[in-house]
Parts: structure tokens; C-alpha cells; sequence
């Protein structure tokens, strides 16, 4: 429902797909080629967010993470590219956490890191097609899946204490990054990860010890 109401609210079509399964993801390619008769652009932002210490570790919190973050992005990477047939650009949404360590965040940030290498690699191997293959990693940014943290005392201000341009990210620096790398605009550029962070990649992720020492001070206020 979610997503043919934004379809008809652009002028798209919603095509359903599992992002963890490799027969899914190459008959939405499929569709999508049946379709339009080409695939110019492909965008994976999908993905979830969970803090667990790498001491409480279990399959039933990595493998998940791993499905969609890793493994279902290598599938995704593999039939976009191989449905450009005249060249295009992928770009896969990763994290500043693959980057930087963060605390509890083991199986999304390492899976997150070898979709980054995975990007590179294949950069390289589908750049005589004519297919652009990069990362863009955000911080923190406001979303909706984001603002129960943000809304918490303390949060927003250990992460603006390690951002250079002093503000939390917005949705359309995320956005506009995407659109530039997905145009002609960038037509040389591929193979690589650009952080969208607000400069933080310059600095560290807060640490847990952070956001409590904000935490305490915010509820002085």
C-alpha cells in the first residue's frame, strides 16, 4: 500500500520484491527491462537498524542483518548491472558506521563495510559496460526511522559535537547526493563511497560514554 501510493502520486509503477532474495531481485529487474526496455538507474536503499554489543551476538540478529544489508546488496549490484546493457549508474545507501566505529553496530556496519569493498569490485569488473557503481554513506540523518533516537535528550548534540557543519543531516542531502551520481553529471565517477556527514568522517562517531555525558547534561538544562 505504502508503495503504490507514492507510485501514483509520481508517475511510477510499484513493483513488490524481497531484497534479500536473488530469483526476486532479478525478476524486478526483469519487469523492469519488459517494462521500459532498459534499466538507466538503480537505487538500493533498503535496510534496518538495530544496536547489539558484539558479546550478545546471536544468528538470529546477524543472519538477518546480513541477508539484506550484504548479501541480498551483492544480488541487487549483480542483476541491475547485468540488465544495463547500454550502461548506467547504481548506487548503494550505506552508513557511516562502515567507515567509523560504532558502538553495537558489529553485523550492520560489517555488512555494510563489504558491500562498500563489493562496489569497488564491481566498479571495476562492469566499467567496460559502461555501469557506475557507487556508495553514498550518511550519518545520522532525520528520518522517520531515525527520530526516536533524535528525540532523545542528549542524542543531537553528541553528534553535532563531532560534525563540522554543526547541523543533524536532512533527508535531501541524502537525496541529492543519489541524484547527482544517478546524472550525467557525475559520468566519471564511479568505485567510489561519498560520506554525506556534515564533515564527521573528519572526526568519530560519539561513543557510548558521549551520549550519556550529554545525556546528563541535557537534563541539567
Amino acid at each position: 500500500e505504502r508503495l503504490d501510493k507514492v507510485a501514483n502520486e509520481i508517475g511510477a509503477t510499484a513493483i513488490c520484491s524481497d531484497a534479500t532474495g536473488s530469483d526476486s531481485l532479478e525478476a524486478l529487474a526483469k519487469a523492469t527491462l519488459e517494462k521500459f526496455g532498459r534499466v538507466d538507474i538503480a537505487v538500493n536503499s533498503a535496510g534496518y537498524e538495530d544496536n547489539t554489543p558484539l558479546r550478545d551476538m546471536t544468528p538470529e540478529k546477524l543472519e538477518p542483518m546480513v541477508a539484506i544489508q550484504f548479501t541480498g546488496a551483492v544480488y541487487f549490484i549483480r542483476h541491475m548491472a547485468n540488465a544495463m546493457i547500454e550502461g548506467g549508474s547504481i548506487v548503494t545507501i550505506s552508513s557511516l558506521t562502515a567507515t567509523l566505529v560504532a558502538e553495537g553496530y558489529a553485523h550492520y556496519a560489517g555488512a555494510k563495510a563489504g558491500i562498500n569493498h563489493v562496489s569497488k569490485i564491481g566498479a571495476s569488473e562492469y566499467g567496460a559496460q559502461g555501469v557506475r557503481i557507487n556508495v553514498v554513506s550518511p550519518t545520522l540523518i532525520d528520518t522517520p526511522m531515525t527520530s526516536q533516537l533524535l528525540s532523545i535528550p542528549g542524542v543531537p548534540e553528541a553528534f553535532l559535537a563531532e560534525t563540522p557543519l554543526g547541523r543533524i543531516g536532512q533527508i535531501d542531502d541524502v537525496t541529492n547526493t543519489v541524484l547527482w551520481l544517478t546524472s550525467d553529471q557525475s559520468s566519471y565517477i564511479t568505485g567510489q563511497n561519498i560520506c554525506v556527514d556534515g564533515g564527521a568522517s573528519l572526526r568519530r562517531l560519539p561513543r557510548t560514554e558521549d551520549i550519556t555525558r550529554h545525556m546528563a547534561e541535557a537534563a541539567k538544562r
